[in-house]
Formats: C-alpha cells, sequence, structure tokens
C-alpha cells in the first residue's frame, strides 16, 4: 500500500488526464493530488469530479511547493523544459528531496539537460524519464505500461516507484539508465506508427479482394501477423468497438504526435547508426496526414483514411476535372 503523500500532476491532455483521474481514483485517502494545465477548464474538471482529494495550482511552482512526488506528461521537449526550468516553472521551488518524473515522450537531449540543471541545483532530488505506452485507451482504463530511465536494481526509489505508477498502470520495465526510456518509447512508437500504415495498407486488399475485416482480423490474430495495432487499435471503423476509429478517431494518439515521435525516433536513429529503410517514408505519410484538416487532432490510425481513402477519392476527382476540361477542349471525342 502507497504511504500517503502530496501528489502533483502537470499536464492534464488526453493521456494525463486519465493517468490523473486513476491517480484521484487510488491514492490513499489522506492524499492530495495538486494539478495544473494551461487550460484552466482541464484543472476545473478533474477538481469538480474530486473536490475532496484533487485541488487546482496556478502554476507549475505551485504543485512543486505543495507536492511530494511531482508527474509531467507534455506534448514536447519544449513543454517540459518551460515547465521545469521556465519562470514559475518546477525548479522555481525548492525541489530538494523530492520525487520528478517526467512521462513525456520527447527528445532525450531535452531531459538530459533538464536532469543535469536539477542534480547541479538541487541535492538529493531525484529525476527520472518513464513514458508510458498503451494509449487514450490504456490511461483510461489504467492498463498502460512504464518505461523507466533506470535500472531497477539501482535507484532507492524503485519500491516508491512501482506503487505509484501500479496506480495508473499494469506494467514497469526498467530500461537501463538516465534517458533510455525515453529511447525505449521513440523505438516502440516508431514500429507501432509504421505497423499502424502496414496494417491499414494489408486491410484494404483483404478488403479490396471480398473479405469482411473483421474476419481479416481474426486472420492476423491466428497468424504470425498478429499485433496489438490489428487487435486493439485496428484502423478500420467497426472492426473493434473500442478503437478509436470505431468512434471517429477520437480519443486517440494524435496524428502530429505521431509524426513527432517517428521524427524523434528518426534523429535518434541516425545519431546511433541505425538503418530505418521504412522510416522516411512512414514519416512523410503522418506529416501530410497532421497537415491535411480532416487528419488534424484526430487518432493517428486516421492514416487509413488519409493514405487508402481521401487520397483515392483526390485522385478520382482530379481524373474527372482533367476528362471534362478535355472534353470541353474537344480534345477528345464526346
Amino acid at each position: 500500500m502507497m504511504v500517503s503523500k502530496a501528489i502533483g500532476f502537470i499536464g492534464l491532455g488526453n493521456m494525463g488526464f486519465w493517468m490523473a483521474t486513476n491517480l484521484a481514483e487510488k491514492v490513499p485517502v489522506n492524499s492530495k493530488i495538486h494539478v495544473f494545465d494551461i487550460v484552466p477548464a482541464l484543472v476545473d474538471d478533474i477538481c469538480r469530479k474530486y473536490p475532496d482529494r484533487v485541488v487546482g495550482c496556478s502554476s507549475p511552482e505551485e504543485v512543486a511547493d505543495r507536492s511530494d512526488i511531482i508527474l509531467t506528461m507534455l506534448p514536447e521537449g519544449k513543454h517540459v523544459k518551460a515547465v521545469y526550468m521556465g519562470p514559475n516553472g518546477i525548479c522555481s521551488s525548492d525541489i530538494r528531496q523530492k520525487l520528478l518524473i517526467d512521462c513525456s515522450t520527447i527528445d532525450t537531449a531535452s531531459f538530459l539537460e533538464i536532469k543535469e540543471h536539477i542534480t547541479e541545483n538541487f541535492l538529493c532530488a531525484s529525476f527520472y524519464d518513464a513514458p508510458v505506452s498503451g494509449g487514450v485507451i490504456g490511461a483510461e482504463q489504467g492498463t498502460i505500461a512504464f518505461f523507466l530511465g533506470c535500472a531497477e536494481d539501482n535507484t532507492k526509489d524503485i519500491q516508491e516507484l512501482r506503487q505509484l505508477f501500479s496506480l495508473m498502470g499494469n506494467r514497469l520495465i526498467s530500461c537501463g539508465g538516465p534517458s533510455l526510456g525515453i529511447a525505449a518509447k521513440l523505438s516502440n512508437n516508431y514500429l507501432s506508427g509504421i505497423i499502424a500504415i502496414a496494417c491499414s495498407e494489408a486491410m484494404d486488399m483483404g478488403m479490396k479482394s471480398g473479405l469482411d475485416p473483421r474476419v481479416l482480423a481474426q486472420v492476423y490474430a491466428a497468424g504470425n501477423a498478429q499485433n496489438t495495432i490489428c487487435d486493439t487499435f485496428n484502423p478500420v471503423p467497426g472492426v473493434y468497438p473500442d478503437a478509436p476509429s470505431s468512434n471517429g478517431y477520437q480519443k486517440g494518439f494524435k496524428v502530429q504526435l505521431m509524426k513527432k515521435d517517428i521524427s524523434l525516433a528518426l534523429d535518434m536513429a541516425r545519431r546511433v547508426g541505425s538503418t530505418n529503410v521504412l522510416g522516411s517514408a512512414g514519416l512523410q505519410t503522418y506529416k501530410e496526414a497532421s497537415e491535411d484538416e480532416r487528419c488534424k487532432d484526430l487518432d493517428s490510425r486516421i492514416v487509413f483514411r488519409y493514405v487508402l481513402g481521401w487520397q483515392r477519392e483526390l485522385e478520382r476527382r482530379v481524373k474527372e476535372r482533367e476528362l471534362r476540361l478535355r472534353c470541353t477542349l474537344c480534345i477528345t471525342p464526346i
């Protein structure tokens, strides 16, 4: 059982809101959760839901002042750096002896810059990278996995971290050292994003051959093509009822965030000398989809619609326009 402590949570986006909600549901009775987000309505929502457990704060600094443990869940490295080292940031507070965990998926350089700043200025503060996997569905259901940037036998905080993470997820994987949790997550998201494109293409060819997509999903699950994207996050609407695709591609991992993560993964690959045959094509696909107003802010598996649906519709319309133009100019017989 986790000891009652004051917990801070900064970043109440699609993932963070549900992670904080699970904390509010499961922390010891006397614990308080202090929250902050740049969108006040998100803070108000969770405070209304748990008036005796969750307290809204006006800045990251206030969260840090009032908390023993501080978690951050933010979109990009620049946001994490601002929350920790910017004006009224976490490091504006005296965070000596405190436990800090960043669950964001960012570039390793930003994390290491923050860690160096904390190490130099706050004796005995502990700062870990622990990005998560499992999507919004996993965050809501409390089944996400944490990739901890530390060797399990090399931290005094492991028991407390294990207890804390168990309130929000069901798995902790120790990845070896500072920033290696992020490296693991970028590798994971690169694979997930590429699989989503491959799954979309495979489903499309099967469906065009006359197969029901639900039957195709069963085939993949029974064979060596089995994977979580096909099983739980299938990009084809109607295959898996709880998947974002079956719910208007809402409440998922935004397509622009997938573009960001694959870009970061390819940067990491270049830095370490890794070869990525599929990376450039995958990144270009997510870049184009993230800039399409029909896809923006929707779940990244919207690539099924972008690559295989809307693109063909656009090509059809272009051909129709060309035909009408030829007819008008009498280039071809009518």
